[in-house]
């Protein structure tokens, strides 16, 4: 762990700063009636400037865009880690962990379809720990298989290992996925015990809102897959949500899912809009949407709690991934013909 003090009173300064300049609700609405190139020219314009202006001799369209947004989010996140000091600076290093998560998750799926490899190399967001060179190896193989291998030395092997063999007797890729998240909350719950107060209780309590809503997705998406697998080998340990029984009783009840939800003190006191959108989703994209912005409502309401805290600075973290996978949603919405109304259902909004 980093030694030293923290200095959360200077991150969350600058965090305010950043959080004041992403897009309104509004922006989005302008970019939805704009093709691939007016985003472009819209982003030149805001805070995206030098990324466009760097990228624009080698790329155009929805590539220039993609480029842009995902070069733009590291850049962002390896300046929280460059301001950050002490115990802060490893409570945001271990949650950035998530974008090596990302990464191997997006490389597995580009082999899985047949993907060319430089169409992978666009989306993955390089703000973890795994280094250029290794991802690009990565990207590079020809199996699964081979991605597994490489990854020895790293907390992602063993477990990977064991969820290829599911793999190769299913063909579905949730068993290697869903070890990927297990072993990345396992990893950052590790060693932080149960806070009662403070703002490493925050911290705690968000990732184990976090856990919980990654349940309720990887038990929707198994009941919508078909597939005779069991939902307690997907459970992820460390949520206060469910039990491996639970999520095993409520995954073929949406209803009586979304109620569960609702009925815990923790989230029904705290999520009244979150929830209703909920009960409303009408699809398992709306469902996982709906999510997003309920955890993304959470955070928000826990950087109020303590608003010099940690929590302010995850709660940055969702809203810069929130407007990049908007404006990402948008641009290959209008890319590939998708009517405005079509592309709005897209976005995760507030």
């Amino acid at each position: 762990m980093s030694a030293g003090a923290s200095n959360p009173e200077f991150v969350n300064a600058r965090v305010r700063s950043r959080r004041a300049s992403l897009f309104a609700d509004e922006d989005y609405r302008k970019l939805i009636r704009m093709g691939p190139s007016g985003i472009a020219r819209f982003m030149e314009e805001t805070e995206y400037e030098r990324e466009i202006n760097q990228l624009g001799t080698r790329f155009s369209g929805v590539d220039l865009i993609e480029y842009a947004l995902n070069r733009n989010l590291a850049k962002h996140f390896h300046d929280l880690l460059d301001w950050s000091e002490g115990r802060l600076y490893d409570l945001i290093a271990r949650y950035l962990r998530k974008f090596d998560v990302w990464n191997v998750k997006t490389i597995i799926r580009g082999i899985y379809t047949e993907t060319p490899a430089e169409d992978i190399q666009t989306d993955l967001i390089r703000a973890g720990e795994l280094d250029d060179a290794l991802l690009n190896r990565l990207v590079e193989a020809d199996e699964i298989e081979d991605v597994v291998d490489m990854l020895e030395g790293t907390i992602f092997h063993a477990p990977l290992e064991v969820a290829y063999e599911e793999y190769e007797q299913t063909g579905m890729l949730i068993p290697l996925e869903n070890a990927l998240d297990r072993e990345f909350y396992e990893n950052l719950l590790g060693d932080l015990g149960r806070p009662q107060e403070g703002p490493e209780a925050l911290y705690v309590e968000f990732l184990e809102a976090e856990i919980d809503f990654r349940n309720a997705r990887n038990a929707l998406r198994l009941a919508r897959s078909g597939a005779d697998l069991d939902p307690a080998e997907f459970y992820i340990e460390g949520g206060v949500l469910f039990t491996e029984a639970e999520l095993s009783r409520l995954v073929n009840d949406y209803d009586e899912l979304v109620s569960h939800i609702a009925d815990n003190r923790r989230y029904g006191n705290r999520l009244s809009t979150a929830l209703t959108r909920l009960r409303e989703a009408e699809s398992l994209i709306q469902f996982e949407h709906a999510l997003d912005a309920a955890l993304l409502e959470y955070a928000d309401r826990l950087s109020s709690i303590y608003p010099v805290s940690v929590s302010a600075v995850l709660s940055y973290i969702l809203a810069k991934e929130r407007e990049v996978e908007n404006i990402r949603a948008i641009a290959r919405g209008r890319e590939v013909g998708l009517t405005e109304s079509e592309i709005e259902d897209e976005l995760v909004v507030l």
